[in-house]
């Protein structure tokens, strides 16, 4: 049979999602402890493979298994296995046709973003950093040239293996209340380092190192090098997965802007 989940974890003590050999990782902590319920090897496949550091409020993974267990056991069992960090929130039996990447329609990403003279304390880890001081106005207007359709090869890292650099992005909105800014990505899928990227060039733009224009420039130019840096993955979020409601997936909660840049999330699932 096919199980599916649904978890959220904070990344910050691990390599990212995917296992390697010499480095803790979410999926080695999460089959560990599937297999330990099963009584036998587990191995789960994810919505999108965080980075290291990236965290995640609703991740969903599948995994098949032949042994019979009551689906309270793959949530309450796992979580007594799993490290305080990482929780499993929702089980479900579902069709063997059903894929956690392959069968997402949509995908969301939040950002948190500290912008103050002095680095974080309370939240480190948890949020990025930036102090210069940022133009909320001038992100916005760059922000909305990335809407629709795109070639984002300027966003793209080198080590992307998707076989087209074209995603359709859906939301890209930007919310900021004293100290904090939160920026809302929603597309039909992301490249890797996408988002980052994206992030880092909307930052240059919003301390005034290039014009709004900038980033029109750097889609038709479909060139990384010329995009700004990576950005920090402390405040990046996987927040939501959607899938057809034929699988009947619990939806992700709605993200209320003030609490969200204050740091009180939104549930994951309601």
């Amino acid at each position: 049979m096919r199980i599916a989940l649904i978890l959220e974890y904070n990344g910050q003590e691990y390599c990212g999602w995917q296992k390697q050999l010499q480095h803790a990782s979410i999926q080695t902590q999460l089959e560990s402890a599937l297999s330990r319920i099963a009584c036998s090897p587990v191995h789960v496949v994810a919505a999108g493979r965080t980075d290291a550091g990236v965290h995640a409020l609703y991740q969903v993974v599948h995994f098949d298994t032949h042994v019979q267990r009551p689906l309270g056991a793959w949530v309450r069992g796992a979580n007594a296995w799993l490290p305080g960090d990482i929780s499993v929130l929702w089980a479900s039996q579902v069709s063997s046709d059903f894929h956690a990447r392959f069968s997402a329609i949509e995908r969301t990403y939040l950002y948190r973003l500290l912008n103050r003279p002095a680095r974080p304390g309370a939240c480190q880890g948890k949020v990025g950093w930036i102090h210069d001081r940022l133009d909320l106005e001038k992100m916005r207007a760059a922000a909305r040239m990335l809407m629709g359709a795109h070639d984002f090869s300027a966003f793209r890292s080198s080590e992307c293996q998707a076989k087209s650099p074209v995603r359709q992005l859906t939301k890209l909105e930007i919310n900021c209340q004293g100290h904090f800014f939160l920026f809302e990505f929603r597309a039909n899928a992301f490249l890797h380092h996408m988002v980052r990227n994206i992030l880092g060039s909307l930052i240059y733009v919003g301390k005034g190192k290039y014009p709004p224009e900038w980033v029109q420039m750097l889609l038709e130019q479909r060139d990384r090098k010329f995009a700004a840096p990576t950005f920090s993955p402390d405040g990046l979020y996987l927040a939501g997965v959607r899938y057809d409601s034929k699988w009947n997936f619990p939806a992700c909660g709605t993200v209320d802007p003030v609490a969200a840049l204050h740091g009180f999330w939104p549930p994951a699932i309601i």
